[in-house]
């Protein structure tokens, strides 16, 4: 459904069968709190309807959300609501932020073609390794010298494969990476420059440089009327001082943002630390959340239903 290429290592007594897969981003618990919404929500006296539970795969790959709504998820549906738990904050908080909350996220793939050779000899050749050695280093100026501080951007480089053996020298290099930032104009400066260092340095070494880009996931936006809906529901189950805005910018993507493109709706966090495990981030061999959360999370999806049948959607 979801889950990540990762070995599991976290020792518990429900970790992963399969070898090498793993749930590290905590959307297992995320379906736990939905199943658990409908439930409270068919046993409330209160009780309010209709109301559309969706199962969504995929948002690892960014394409679940808009399979959903290909399909007609959202036909008929007035608001939409959804959590991620978050081991940044302990667990009975929940976070709720109007405006930006998660950025977008555009996947980039550099391939550099030079001419391989024999290590001995490398005025014979050009060499693929330095070429992507210096674009890495050249890449990391763009944020730094480009953007706009106040405007919080990232340019990672994840994969860089080249080589064969030790005393060749390499013709052939691939970088992959991402770039995030939460302004579409920021975005597209992003992607303009990255071609542009890239073939610069491509140029400086005599090596063909292409770069090719898969667009990602847009900017989640949080309107502020969906904000202050979802805060008071929120403000139900947990103490009011419990109910936080964001304190930095998340630069993680998130599918939901298609979501929010049709529909009103909110997206909101969960706390939910593990004492004594807080270093283990998402998408980490040892992630591992605070499984309190699940109530909370059930109870403030059942509180946020309400709430919003109350406005008169």
């Amino acid at each position: 459904m979801d889950a990540l290429p990762i070995l599991e290592e976290t020792g518990l007594s429900f970790a992963s069968e399969m070898p090498g897969v793993m749930h590290a981003c905590g959307h297992d618990g995320h379906t736990s709190m939905a199943l658990g919404a409908l439930e409270l929500l068919a046993s409330d006296p209160d009780r309010v309807g209709p109301v559309r539970c969706l199962f969504q795969p995929a948002e690892e790959l960014g394409a679940g959300a808009l399979a959903m709504i290909e399909a007609g998820a959202l036909d008929g549906v007035d608001m939409i609501f959804g959590v991620h738990v978050d081991r940044h904050h302990t667990t009975g908080t929940i976070v709720v932020h109007e405006g930006v909350v998660n950025a977008s996220t555009d996947a980039f793939r550099i391939e550099i073609s030079g001419q391989g050779g024999h290590a001995a000899r490398p005025h014979e050749g050009v060499d693929a390794v330095v070429v992507g050695s210096l674009l890495v280093t050249a890449i990391q100026t763009i944020v730094s010298r480009e953007i706009n501080p106040v405007h919080p951007s990232v340019v990672t480089v994840g994969r860089f494969d080249a080589g064969s053996a030790a005393n060749v020298i390499a013709g052939h290099a691939i970088l992959e990476g991402t770039v995030r930032s939460q302004d579409p104009e920021v975005r597209d400066h992003l992607v303009e420059a990255l071609r542009r260092v890239a073939t610069a340095v491509g140029q400086l070494h005599e090596a063909e440089v292409t770069v090719s880009f898969d667009a990602g996931t847009p900017v989640v936006v949080n309107p502020p009327a969906m904000a202050s809906l979802a805060r008071r529901a929120a403000g139900r189950v947990v103490p009011e001082e419990n109910v936080v805005p964001l304190h930095a910018a998340n630069m993680g993507g998130e599918d939901f943002a298609y979501y929010l493109e049709r529909i009103p709706g909110c997206f909101v966090r969960l706390g939910a630390q593990v004492e004594g495990r807080e270093g283990y981030p998402a998408h980490s061999s040892r992630f591992d959340f605070n499984e309190a959360v699940l109530l909370v999370g059930a109870r403030y999806f059942q509180e946020v239903v309400k709430e919003a049948h109350a406005t008169g959607a």
